[in-house]
């Protein structure tokens, strides 16, 4: 299990990802409030994060680095936005799977079989399948 401050990380991370088109959205806001519970982290602390990112911290187990890529995927696509920013936010989410040690080539595949999902939103087993895949 992850300790407080990876966890403040992650959602650290995942607060910069939302802020990287300028403004986090409601809907992005109230899924990373809802990821912070999940992580038994307060409002307060979530609130600081938002004006105060911590340093990342490099997940050792793999398997959370996975869950934090695919928390990092709903959140790119919790909007349903397709716009001009869509492409940004697909480089800036590989970059980000890359920078936790995630394979190129899952990374990769998980982006093109993105669109063939409904809201482009990979179900949790295809993606474990992916690095599953890889992995071994």
């Amino acid at each position: 299990m992850i300790n407080r401050v990876e966890k403040l990380s992650l959602l650290s991370e995942m607060i910069a990802f939302a802020k990287y088109d300028k403004d986090i959205k409601h809907i992005e806001y109230n899924f990373l409030l809802g990821v912070a519970k999940q992580l038994e982290i307060s409002r307060e602390d979530f609130d600081y994060l938002i004006d105060n990112p911590i340093n990342y911290i490099h997940l050792k187990s793999h398997s959370e680095r996975i869950v934090q890529f695919h928390r990092l995927v709903l959140l790119m696509n919790i909007d349903g936005d397709n716009g001009d920013n869509n492409s940004k936010n697909v480089i800036k989410l590989y970059n980000f799977g890359l920078r936790m040690g995630l394979s190129h080539e899952s990374i990769t595949k998980v982006l093109y079989l993105m669109d063939s999902f409904p809201n482009k939103i990979v179900p949790p087993d295809v993606l474990i399948d992916i690095f599953k895949t890889q992995y071994n």
